[in-house]
């Protein structure tokens, strides 16, 4: 959640974190440091706190869990300060998902906007029958480029034409009510497509390019994707839910937390940081005025 920090105050944001018996003291002070409201520490005194591994071969990604997972679902929610969320960010399996998505669908008078992002490993053409399962249920459909065609069995490596044939193919799957909600295909240095029924699709350009002068600034891409999410769902909440409002604004999430994980004071001006020793606000600019806006 640390990506849209400055997009929204921390009392509008939340995130659960479990803190096993080995959680470090200092990781939680410097959670705190982004906004205490935003933060619901569960103890789990006889659990460790879960450890995985991101696992990168060249091209090719992989994801292991070092330690038991601890599970969160939307009833854990309820009685909390983060009870009833407008919006819901879920990664996970289409069948988890699914599970999910009943619990929100049990809660008298709550219907958030869901975005939901396929765990890797569930991104195979067995897994697509699951996923037609719920995609009904969903308003937001968030897979990679890679992911998208490994799902549909499209050949790699990803392009434009590709990425775009796939967001057809999930759009007429139906997406949302009535087949009214949107796929965003995150597909790195190309970009990101979004598309919704009625609207033509839009390509948001990635802000770091595959130029050399672009690529020193890259450090890791781990958490790009969340962050891009993260992004989409603060200008959902900005724009009052339109998805093509403000796009260029996601693009740019993803594009700091690719840099570093750092976010730190700005001198001039507390209520908008520094981070990776740039402002967000003047990279929007230069941002917008790259695409023309």
């Amino acid at each position: 959640m640390l990506h849209i920090v400055h997009r929204l105050p921390p009392d509008k944001i939340g995130m659960v974190v479990d803190s096993g018996y080995d959680f470090p003291g200092k990781i939680q002070e410097r959670l705190l440091e982004y906004g205490e409201g935003m933060w619901m520490f569960r103890e789990q005194p006889h659990c460790q706190t879960t450890r995985a591994l991101n696992l990168y071969y060249g091209e090719h990604r992989d994801f292991k869990y070092l330690t038991d997972r601890i599970r969160i679902t939307p009833r854990d929610l309820e009685g909390t300060r983060l009870c009833r969320p407008h919006l819901l960010h879920f990664i996970c399996s289409p069948t988890r998902a699914k599970q999910i998505l009943t619990e929100v669908e049990d809660v008298t008078d709550w219907n958030p906007t869901t975005i939901y992002e396929p765990i890797p490993d569930s991104c195979i053409p067995e897994s697509l029958p699951a996923l037609k399962e719920i995609m009904h249920l969903l308003d937001v459909l968030s897979p990679n480029a890679e992911e998208a065609l490994n799902l549909l069995s499209l050949p790699l490596p990803p392009t434009r034409t590709t990425t775009e044939q796939a967001a057809r193919v999930f759009l007429e799957f139906g997406i949302g009510t009535d087949g009214n909600g949107a796929i965003v295909i995150r597909s790195g240095h190309l970009g990101a497509f979004v598309l919704s029924r009625g609207r033509n699709g839009v390509w948001v350009d990635a802000y770091w390019t595959e130029t050399e002068s672009d690529a020193q600034h890259v450090i890791d891409v781990t958490g790009a994707g969340n962050s891009f999410l993260g992004g989409l769902a603060a200008g959902l909440v900005l724009s009052e839910g339109d998805m093509y409002e403000g796009k260029s604004d996601r693009s740019l999430e993803r594009a700091h937390v690719l840099t570093t994980d750092v976010m730190t004071p700005n001198p001039r001006n507390p209520d908008w940081p520094n981070w990776n020793g740039d402002s967000p606000r003047r990279r929007l600019a230069e941002l917008r005025t790259r695409l023309g806006k």
